[in-house]
């Protein structure tokens, strides 16, 4: 192999550029990307970058002695491949032809139907410089979806002095994911904060024409607003890979390109990682992509060793998830199949500084702590001691705790919730 191509110059495409030299490769990297900028990391857009605090230049994921050899090609997307050639359509019509080809073209946010002005989502830094231009003080922000990223722009949105209206619904992933007992937790601090937060909710359109003034509920009750922020969801972006004859569906998922549990396709020398992709759960026999930040950057190594025909270690560490939420530091590791059992070990939801474990039976499985740094990084030790899953063959095992979509796990029993 002397030849790889690489779609998508994001977290995933750059982690999958190291790893492939990591593993020894020499040969010619080629990383394409719709963005114009080099690759950088997104979580920060919905805190320090939306006030001003944190620079372009400070997310950059690249280290400044970094030289990974590789040509990078950017600000122009893809737009079709030739799986059989491994050949790249760019939108300008340029090809680029290669011996393997990665897709790490990550996913967008899931938008309505009808955007007025005034109406965003958060993925890129051109959708962050776009909504901090909005987040004026006395205006009234309202964030439809109670993701992490929507929660945490509408604590820096409050703390620039906005008027903030969380609207929450009952399939959202905070709910879904880690169970109604820690969603009510992470809801508490935010109403501490004085934002308002209202659950059980179905927003059905935006009302404009022109700059948006509000949203519509499905019972008919108008909510205003000066500024929205959509966390609905977000879309694998698979679209350029309609004529490739790869799996984008699967029997048992809503998209992604199908792929096994080290990242490869049912094509010789395509692999798919990060959220695009939707790798095979080697427990459950069922597909799930998976948007932790931890798996964007620790997954790749498995699907470029892969590739290359080298043994790829097993993802056996924890997945992690670090947010902010209304000033408390919010932890979760472990991975979560959606049955789990939950307990609160230590805190409280009402005092906002809770720990809660997930069992599966009577082993723990994950944890997730509001300011709970020390005993979550104990669980951490603990976790990855047993390999961060529910059984010894359970490494690769994914889970729907994601930082950008609403992807429902199944069902976490509150042990300690009343009822």
């Amino acid at each position: 192999m002397e030849s790889v191509t690489i779609v998508g110059a994001g977290v995933v495409g750059h982690a999958s550029a190291a790893a492939l030299r990591a593993h020894g490769y020499a040969g010619r990297i080629t990383v394409l990307g719709g963005e114009r900028h080099r690759p950088y990391d997104r979580p920060p857009l919905g805190r320090g970058f939306l006030t001003g605090q944190t620079t372009i230049d400070e997310l950059a994921l690249e280290a400044p002695d970094e030289d990974l050899g590789a040509d990078w090609r950017l600000g122009v997307a893809a737009v079709a491949l030739d799986a059989a050639a491994h050949r790249v359509t760019l939108a300008d019509g340029r090809t680029v032809d290669s011996d393997a080809v990665v897709i790490a073209t990550g996913s967008a946010a899931r938008r309505l139907a009808t955007m007025p002005r005034g109406a965003h989502t958060l993925r890129t830094v051109e959708d962050a410089l776009a909504l901090r231009e909005e987040l004026l003080p006395g205006a009234r922000l309202v964030v439809v979806g109670a993701g992490v990223v929507g929660l945490e722009v509408a604590s820096t949105a409050r703390d620039l002095g906005l008027q903030v209206t969380v609207l929450c619904s009952s399939t959202d992933a905070l709910r879904t994911t880690f169970g109604a007992t820690v969603a009510g937790a992470v809801f508490g601090l935010h109403a501490r904060r004085g934002i308002t937060v209202r659950t059980d909710l179905r927003v059905t359109d935006l009302i404009g024409p022109g700059w948006v003034s509000g949203v519509r509920l499905s019972t008919g009750e108008e909510i205003g607003a000066d500024v929205v922020l959509l966390d609905i969801g977000a879309v694998p972006l698979v679209g350029w890979l309609g004529g490739s004859a790869l799996d984008l569906r699967g029997r048992d998922l809503s998209g992604g390109v199908v792929a096994d549990a080290a990242g490869a396709t049912g094509l010789p020398g395509i692999v798919a990682v990060g959220d695009c992709a939707a790798w095979l759960h080697p427990v459950t026999g069922k597909h799930h992509r998976i948007a932790h930040f931890s798996d964007t950057r620790n997954r790749p190594s498995i699907a470029m060793a892969a590739l290359l025909g080298v043994d790829p270690a097993a993802a056996s560490a924890p997945a992690t998830l670090t947010s902010q939420q209304a000033g408390a530091l919010v932890q979760f590791t472990g991975r979560l199949h959606g049955t789990e059992s939950m307990t609160i070990e230590a805190g409280g939801v009402d005092t906002g500084d809770l720990l809660a474990v997930y069992r599966s039976g009577d082993q723990p499985v994950a944890v997730l702590g509001i300011d709970q740094p020390v005993r979550v990084a104990e669980w951490q030790a603990r976790l990855a001691e047993r390999g961060g899953s529910h059984t010894g063959t359970a490494a690769h095992a994914g889970t729907a705790v994601q930082a950008d979509a609403v992807v429902p796990a199944g069902t976490v029993t509150d042990a300690s919730a009343p009822g």
